[in-house]
């Protein structure tokens, strides 16, 4: 029989001996308790076996390794001695049933008839929104066990069963592995309003966003402030650092915004920092919902009148609509899939289709998107801003499963030419691509920049620049691909300022290129001559011969023999030439903070 004893492992005072000389114990039994430092440190046997002595009484102070207890270990079944040690269930602990308690009612399963309601109108909750955009199990959540600022006004279980989480649901997950943060604002927690508390778990939050470069995505459901959180201190709460926090993230890493229902004031605030805002059907989104307007004195209005979809699409708030929870949650996830390494084997279409997309005919229009579908692999595009700036067509996709951004000139609006909305939507994208390190695939069939005497009354001296400083300031690789029309200032823009400014520049066989327009450049370069024709038809066959000269002049073969473009490519040859230079260029190392204008 092997005897052994047990040591006092610290300095302190004899609190409880559990155990007297003869006793049998088993391994785990606690058998001397010692107080030091007004903390109880249990001395737990590690093997079954008789106590022989005991060494200690209450009261006694002992220093570190001084005797104890002395035990005989005996070699018998835990059975034998079962009825003689009590056990405790850990189970029946009355601190963690309180908190298995207490958790359950921040869950939905705690208020299913306010679930009942947000599934009776076709949405899902903010946890239901959370749990389908995040990889299973991934989801830390922060401050929980949050409620209103209003204790003084309400007592603690109210408060606990009807405001949980203070209305904002956020913390660190995971989508396709890779680390982000979300928040989720619960429209069924006082519609959605911003707290005092809340706040401080946004701000909490965003910090750890913020040292850690982490992707955010951004639920944002409900209204601003809530004036009824009397426990707040201070008077008008201004001096809050949530809004300027989250703005400051712009650039570091991938915002994501989603609306649904009404999204008003300080949700509105925090959606319009985002990278890129998804929107639902049924979203109404504006800096002031209808309490506040109907308090300015401007009118009583319903909250439907106030932003809707369809407005915000046109006027280029919202960069994807979709139709429902399910879809924004959906789009997210592929949005987010851009900014991460690609995990699949890309799937392509016959890039062979390439060659009969651009009619033979100069003049006819087509559909450029129908280029992207082809360039980019299958099931991997992402257009932004459709209804907005549509001379302009802004879009994510892969090619060869690599992440670009594409700028594409439209044929089908003003014949391609730039307009102010467009300019603006090209320089923004210009910096969402550069901040994130995308490199930038444009494509170019442009007359130019949209001239005329309106035209000008919208600014474009100044939204126009926008381009130019923008492209100049970006270091991402970018590639230029003229598909038909390379002409003046517009040219030049789309493909970074110069011919030369950036990393390549190719044309279809198609392609034809000018100072300005071929037919204007003719007319007004050669006005003296056409003048001095006879006839109508003499001067009209002037012209042809003319424009005919000026075209093989402007050829893209004829370009580039002056290598003013770097080569002219068969089209089914433009992803494997665009993945060729992407290859041999460098990508600049994402982390470097470029702010992405929100507009």
């Amino acid at each position: 029989m092997e005897h052994f004893t047990l040591h006092s492992p610290m300095l302190g005072t004899i609190a409880r001996v559990a155990v007297s000389v003869g006793e049998v114990v088993s391994a785990g039994d606690e058998l001397v308790v010692i107080e030091s430092m007004k903390m109880e440190h249990p001395v737990r046997v590690h093997v079954g076996g008789v106590v022989k002595a005991v060494s200690v009484r209450v009261g006694d102070t002992v220093n570190e390794g001084d005797e104890l207890v002395a035990v005989s270990a005996v070699d018998f079944e835990e059975a034998e001695i079962a009825d003689r040690v009590e056990r405790v269930d850990s189970a029946n602990r009355e601190d963690l049933s309180r908190y298995l308690a207490r958790r359950h009612l921040v869950t939905d399963a705690a208020r299913p008839e306010a679930v009942e309601r947000r599934h009776a109108k076709g949405r899902r909750t903010a946890r239901e929104n959370i749990a389908a955009l995040v990889d299973e199990g991934s989801f830390l959540e922060y401050g929980a066990f949050a409620v209103a600022a209003q204790r003084t006004r309400r007592g603690e279980s109210d408060l606990i069963a009807n405001t949980p989480a203070d209305g904002l649901v956020c913390g660190l997950a995971e989508v396709e592995g890779r680390r982000i943060a979300v928040l989720a604002y619960d429209y069924t927690v006082l519609a959605g309003t911003q707290g005092y508390v809340n706040h401080r778990k946004t701000d909490r939050l965003l910090e750890v966003v913020r040292r850690n470069a982490l992707p955010v995505v951004l639920f944002a459901e409900g209204g601003g402030g809530r004036p009824g959180d009397v426990d707040a201190p201070g008077v008008a709460g201004l001096d809050v650092m949530s809004f300027s926090s989250f703005a400051s993230l712009s650039g570091a890493a991938p915002l994501v915004g989603i609306a649904s229902g009404y999204c008003f004031a300080g949700n509105a605030a925090l959606l319009g920092c985002c990278d890129v805002i998804i929107a639902t059907q049924d979203a109404n989104i504006g800096m002031a919902g209808p309490a506040m307007i109907e308090g300015g004195g401007l009118g009583v209005v319903a909250p439907t009148q106030i932003g809707p979809i369809d407005d915000q699409e046109r006027n280029g708030v919202v960069d994807v609509r979709v139709a429902d929870d399910h879809q924004a949650v959906e789009m997210a996830r592929k949005y987010l899939s851009f900014f991460a390494p690609n995990s699949g084997e890309p799937v392509r279409a016959d890039d062979t289709v390439l060659r009969s997309i651009v009619p033979e005919m100069r003049t006819r229009a087509y559909e450029v998107r129908e280029v992207l579908r082809v360039l980019a692999d299958q099931d991997a595009l992402v257009e932004l801003r459709p209804s907005f700036g549509v001379g302009i067509v802004t879009a994510l996709g892969r090619i060869h499963g690599r992440s670009v951004g594409f700028i594409a000139n439209n044929p089908q609006h003003l014949g391609g030419a730039i307009d102010r909305d467009a300019a603006d939507k090209m320089a923004r994208f210009i910096q969402l691509c550069d901040a994130h390190g995308l490199p930038i695939v444009s494509l170019c069939d442009t007359p130019g920049f949209m001239v005329g005497v309106e035209a000008e009354r919208n600014a474009q001296v100044r939204h126009f620049a926008r381009i130019f400083v923008t492209a100049a300031h970006s270091t991402v690789p970018w590639v230029t691909v003229v598909l038909r029309k390379g002409y003046g200032l517009g040219a030049q823009a789309m493909a970074g300022g110069s011919f030369h400014a950036k990393d390549l520049i190719v044309s279809w066989p198609t392609g034809e290129f000018g100072g300005m327009g071929l037919e204007g450049a003719v007319r007004l370069g050669f006005r003296a001559e056409l003048e001095a024709t006879q006839s109508d038809a003499e001067r009209m066959a002037l012209e042809a011969r003319l424009i005919g000269a000026a075209y093989e002049r402007g050829s893209a073969l004829n370009m580039a023999s002056h290598v003013e473009i770097d080569d002219v490519i068969d089209p089914a040859a433009t992803p494997d030439v665009i993945s060729r230079i992407l290859d041999s260029t460098r990508e600049r190392a994402v982390g470097t903070h470029r702010m992405i204008d929100p507009w």
